[in-house]
């Protein structure tokens, strides 16, 4: 039993650490790449919207979801951006992140044109995949809360990209407190994705962003 007592209390030790290296890694390889104010986000021709969805399981409005439509927004008005990528899960009939993301936004007076909707955007390691390998692009913009700019940054970086994140506003620590916490556990998720060479749950045909 203490053997036992033992090798758990070396797992938990091993488990932490690799909990605050993974984070300590993408936060240090994020930190030059992000912006918090419109005008200090270098132009380039695309953004990249990462998806949530619009609603809380409560059903009251997601702040996630409405901060980073916003902060879309704010970058294709200014001219920071000339097309929008919108990745996010339609994993079944009944959610569609993606779609959600793209109405509100014409409603911010967006031009449907130039928008692109990347449906199979199940997680942000295939979002990320995704926007250089179907949709051709090697630098973008990202467009989330700092803490998902953050590991997407790390991805992009990784996959050998350039890109750069504009930080949408955050929500109150307890309204985000399980997120932030499932955060921390998706960035060890990322490294071993990159340790064991996952592949994205779906590509597809390419898509030419005109």
């Amino acid at each position: 039993m203490k053997r036992i007592g033992f090798l758990l209390v070396l797992l938990s030790i091993f488990c932490l650490g690799l909990i605050f290296y993974a984070n300590r890694l993408v936060t240090d390889t994020a930190q030059s790449k992000m912006y918090d104010k419109v005008k200090n986000v270098p132009e380039v021709k695309v953004g990249l919207l990462l998806g949530t969805s619009k609603y809380l399981s409560n059903g009251y409005e997601n702040l996630y979801f409405k901060y980073r439509i916003e902060a879309a927004a704010a970058l294709y008005n200014s001219g920071k951006i000339k097309r929008i990528i919108v990745s996010g899960d339609n994993g079944s009939k009944d959610y569609d992140e993606a779609s959600d993301m793209k109405y509100d936004l014409i409603a911010k007076g967006i031009d449907s044109n130039h928008i692109y909707l990347d449906y199979a955007g199940f997680r942000t390691f295939d979002s990320m995949k995704r926007l250089k390998e179907i949709f051709g692009q090697e630098k973008a913009v990202i467009i989330s809360q700092k803490f998902h700019n953050e590991r997407a940054i790390y991805i992009g970086e990784k996959l050998g990209m350039n890109v750069y994140g504009f930080n949408a506003q955050d929500v109150s620590k307890n309204y985000g407190f399980r997120t932030n916490l499932r955060e921390y556990l998706a960035r060890v998720k990322m490294l071993l994705d990159f340790t064991f060479g996952t592949e994205p749950k779906f590509l597809g045909a390419k898509v030419e962003v005109v």
